[in-house]
């Protein structure tokens, strides 16, 4: 019986799906990385959600490691490299949340247009402003969309209803196919040319990280607004300030930010976040666009299918044992 440690808060869920499996589960949710360098030795599995960072130190301690589940989306936590080189499995639950991010999106946005977060707390206050609240419509703008798997798929079937036209570019190539009925094929230079609204699906990697720039944003031909939902190191939060101050970005809706530890901010980012706080046009969530009651089941599910799917011979014959 392979024996599997769990160090992050999992739903429940996750206990029966790996018994069916033959794991042996250690759930440890409150555990230490001290002490998880102490023990992961003993382990064959491995799954973490967004606490423990898997570097060449922690792999250096992982003698029988064979495979480690990340549940949720996004491996940037985890040096993929030295995972390579050590001949260890990664599996991640990017689909079990992409509704949840898609749903996520498209409210943040509506609220944004709407002004919704101002509307009710202005009526909570008594205040009636009508004009000043006035809203404008997705219908007719074109949204680009900048990183094409899960959850850019997921926005775009349910921008269908909308009247929009979506933009779809992935680095990643694709069939034409791939794109269905819910958006069109573009390459970067499309995005640049003709989006309205940018929505930004990508994962974090050293590509990536601070792809949101001065630069990045010169290129719009248009006046745009933002939406990142993906990873807070994509862009960078100066450059969005000031896209926001110069009006070359018209509105964003930031769903996770360059330093999320609100607490331990540098002078310099208190002082960008202090103003960027005060704006009226921009909506802010503390990363949870993946975070829904649904989601927190479907990942686990979505992740020992992936674990099955690939260790299934083996752990077949482990049953057999």
């Amino acid at each position: 019986m392979k024996k599997i440690l769990i160090v992050d808060d999992l739903h429940e869920n996750i206990f029966p799906l790996l018994k069916e499996l033959n794991f042996e589960v250690n759930y440890q949710p409150d555990i230490k990385r001290d002490k998880i360098l102490e023990i992961i030795k003993d382990y064959e599995g491995l799954i973490i959600r967004s606490k423990t960072k898997v570097d060449k130190d922690f792999l250096s301690h992982c003698d029988k490691l064979e495979f480690i589940g990340r549940a949720g989306a996004g491996l940037d936590l985890i040096d993929l490299e030295e995972i390579r080189h050590k001949n260890i499995k990664v599996f991640a639950a990017n689909e079990g949340n992409a509704d949840a991010v898609a749903e996520h999106t498209m409210g943040m946005i509506l609220m944004l247009f709407n002004k919704l977060n101002w509307a009710d707390a202005e009526v909570r206050h008594r205040i009636w402003h009508r004009e000043e609240n006035r809203g404008i419509e997705l219908k007719g703008m074109t949204v680009g969309i900048i990183g094409y798997g899960n959850m850019g798929t997921a926005l775009a079937q349910r921008l269908m209803g909308f009247g929009v036209k979506v933009l779809a570019y992935d680095k990643v190539e694709k069939k034409d196919y791939e794109y269905g009925l819910y958006s069109e094929k573009a390459m970067l230079n499309d995005i640049f040319e003709e989006t309205d609204l940018l929505s930004i699906h990508v994962p974090l990697t050293d590509e990536t990280r601070m792809m949101v720039n001065d630069d990045f944003l010169s290129k719009f031909k248009k006046n745009i607004f933002l939406v990142n939902t993906s990873r807070g190191e994509v862009a960078s939060t100066s450059s969005i300030l000031k896209g926001l101050q110069s009006g070359k970005i018209r509105g964003a809706c930031l769903d996770v930010l360059e330093n999320e530890k609100l607490s331990m901010l540098t002078p310099e980012q208190e002082e960008v976040y202090t103003q960027l706080f005060q704006m009226k046009n921009v909506i802010l969530t503390p990363h949870i666009a993946g975070w829904t009651v649904e989601s927190y089941r479907k990942i686990n599910e979505v992740l020992v299918e992936k674990i099955r799917e690939v260790l299934g011979v083996e752990l077949e014959h482990d049953l057999e044992d």
